[in-house]
Parts: structure tokens; sequence; C-alpha cells
């Protein structure tokens, strides 16, 4: 079996964070739990869709959203600064908005 690249920490999460760098078109294995292809060049450290995501969709790590989708996010695609809004320690936003 071949060992993971990446990590997805809890079950809820549509994300997983990666273990080691991937090249486009390489697997991304997380936790012997799914495999799927990677779009681009993903930086260990950074994260990857694990279910394709819509523009306005929460990003949730850890079981909690930690950012919404400002674009749409393809399975396998780096999710990141250029495609997710922040939500969490902004001042101009309250729990209640988040969810």
């Amino acid at each position: 079996m071949t060992k993971p690249n990446a990590v997805k920490i809890h079950s809820r999460d549509n994300v997983v964070t990666m273990l080691q760098d991937v090249k486009k078109g390489e697997d991304i294995l997380y936790d012997n739990e799914g495999t799927i292809k990677s779009k681009m060049d993903i930086e260990a450290g950074f994260k990857a869709a694990v279910e394709k995501i819509k523009k306005g969709d929460n990003i949730i790590k850890y079981g909690e959203i930690i950012g919404r989708a400002v674009q749409n996010i393809e399975l396998g695609e780096e999710v990141h600064l250029h495609n997710v809004e922040g939500l969490r320690g902004r001042g101009d936003k309250r729990e209640s908005d988040i969810n």
C-alpha cells in the first residue's frame, strides 16, 4: 500500500493538507481513505480540494469553517488565498455571519 501524502483532519473536511509536494497529475492519497489526481503543483503544507467546491461554499478544515470559496474549486485543485476568502479572525465578521 502506498503511503499517504496528504491528511484529512476531520471527516467533515472538504480539503486535505499536503504532507509533501505533488506535481500536476500525480495522485493525492489521504489517510488511505481516498485518492484524487492533483490538478496543479501543490506544495507541502498547502490544501487541496477533495470534492468540488462551488463559489460561495464554505471551506471546511478541522471540521470547522475556515473560509468561503470566491470561485469554483475543482477536485484536486489547490485551496489557498487565490480562491478563498478567510472568515476566521476578521473583525468585520461575526460568528453568526459565518455559519
